[in-house]
């Protein structure tokens, strides 16, 4: 089954290939602008990789300069097996694109990032067929973001940081200064990269520790009613009224009560906490969804819509 890590980092090179910096370092070229690249789904690229799938294939087609191919592999372990399938897909992409390629592999612990350097090679005796040497995106060499002014600037190598140091001791230092970079972004996008980061992080103990500043970094100056701390708070009171209000219904339909689509809309539409939650105290109680609204019976009477 695949990690959500391994969709995470994924979905970052697909949407932000800018992230691959560090390879194009490695290869001597000059950081890469997202303009540059095309995805690459045919046959050989997935979004949910499968047996025989490279999980992620990208075009390298600039202006002026060489095109060529990158695939991109997250690994959590040393695996033979992956070794083997490497050279497979590295074969592959070159004859059904008649280009160049170079395999990424993105590792989150030292000794897997060691081994995913190879090489692996295919051969008799002294005399190898075929060779494959992976860029390794790893501890090794993704830079630890600690300085929120250059998260802010380079906030899709920021999140690769944080996924590939989840298991450095530096990693809590690392989570304060992305945490606090992203927040220069507007709500809306800070929040799209905070949930990111959350997706990459999954099944790491690491991903706890960043729900707490995920919570606790709304602003830099709480309490003053900056733009961001209301939007943030607002988006937060949505969010917890539509959980309240799926809770109402789910009582509801559990009991096997009918509910209209005027008490469905009523509900869900609802933005109103305490009354949300007067609602979920008396759904195991009332006789119809309907009486959920009848005054003196618990709850305020709303005006309809």
């Amino acid at each position: 089954m695949v990690k959500a890590t391994h969709e995470a980092s994924h979905r970052l090179f697909q949407d932000h290939p800018e992230a691959l910096a560090p390879v194009f370092e490695a290869l001597g070229l000059p950081p890469p602008s997202k303009g540059d690249f095309d995805e690459l789904s045919p046959d050989a690229t997935e979004i949910r990789p499968m047996e025989r799938r490279v999980d992620t294939v990208l075009r390298f087609a600039p202006d002026m300069g060489e095109n060529f191919v990158l695939a991109l592999e997250s690994q959590t372990k040393k695996d033979p097996d992956k070794a083997r399938s490497w050279a497979y897909y590295v074969a592959y992409l070159c004859a059904k694109y008649d280009l160049p390629v170079v395999l990424v592999a993105v590792c989150r612990d030292r000794a897997t990032a060691q081994w995913a350097t190879g090489p692996f090679e295919c051969g008799v005796a002294s005399w190898p067929t075929q060779t494959t040497r992976p860029i390794v995106l790893g501890p090794q060499t993704v830079p630890e973001m600690t300085d929120e002014a250059t998260v802010a600037r380079s906030p899709a190598l920021a999140v690769l940081s944080t996924i590939v140091h989840s298991e450095s001791r530096r990693a809590p230092a690392i989570l304060e200064a992305v945490a606090r970079g992203l927040l220069s972004f507007e709500p809306d996008i800070t929040r799209y990269w905070f949930e990111l980061v959350e997706v990459g992080l999954e099944s790491t103990p690491t991903r706890e520790n960043w729900r707490k500043l995920m919570q606790n970094a709304v602003t830099h100056f709480p309490g003053h009613r900056t733009l961001f701390e209301e939007k943030y708070l607002e988006g937060k009171a949505e969010g917890e009224a539509r959980g309240e209000a799926k809770g109402v219904l789910r009582v509801l339909e559990v009991r096997g009560l009918v509910i209209t689509d005027a008490v469905r809309k009523r509900i869900v539409t609802c933005s109103d906490l305490t009354l949300l939650n007067d609602w979920l105290d008396r759904a195991g109680t009332v006789e119809r969804a309907e009486d959920l609204f009848t005054p003196g019976t618990g709850a305020t009477e709303l005006p309809e819509n």
